[in-house]
């Protein structure tokens, strides 16, 4: 079998930053994946599974309810290897056409205060599975690669 395109990307260069992962078409309709890679892979320590379930929720939940891009948001998850999450939207977009985007998203999960949408048994399956104090942490950490990304942080290495 042919290695599929996310596992042809050098992971021992790529930086956290904010990348087009592919862009698929279905009949007249095209939708791109972002890679929102928040650490660099194999080099600093994945996200835990209850930071990523807390970012996941606020994400999902900011994207789902943007003025913008609510109607256009496919998919918000994370990655299975803890260093970042994917973001599919309807439409053809860049990196640089998203980053304001994901800058609000995840200014709102650093200053989010409150109860966790979702977080409750009748809405998860693992509800008990959250740490908000470590979101408001990453997503910060994020922030500070955002806010100064380069083309190092928006397009994929060779």
């Amino acid at each position: 079998m042919e290695k599929i395109t996310s596992f042809t990307i050098n992971h021992l260069k790529l930086l956290p930053g904010v990348y087009v992962s592919r862009k698929d078409k279905y009949g007249d309709a095209v939708i791109t994946t972002f890679d929102l890679r928040m650490t660099a892979p194999n080099r600093e320590p994945v996200m835990n599974t209850a930071e990523v379930h807390t970012i996941e929720h606020l994400g999902a939940t900011f994207l789902r309810n943007h003025k913008d891009f609510g109607d256009r948001t496919v998919y918000f998850g994370p990655m299975g290897c803890r260093t970042g999450f994917y973001m599919l939207l309807a439409g053809d977009y860049d990196s640089k056409d998203v980053l304001p985007l994901v800058i609000e998203m995840f200014e709102f999960i650093r200053d989010f205060e409150g109860d966790i949408p979702g977080a409750a048994p009748r809405d998860c399956g693992n509800y008990l599975d959250q740490n908000l104090n470590m979101a408001h942490y990453l997503a910060k950490k994020y922030l500070e690669v955002l806010y100064h990304a380069t083309d190092e942080n928006l397009v994929y290495p060779e």
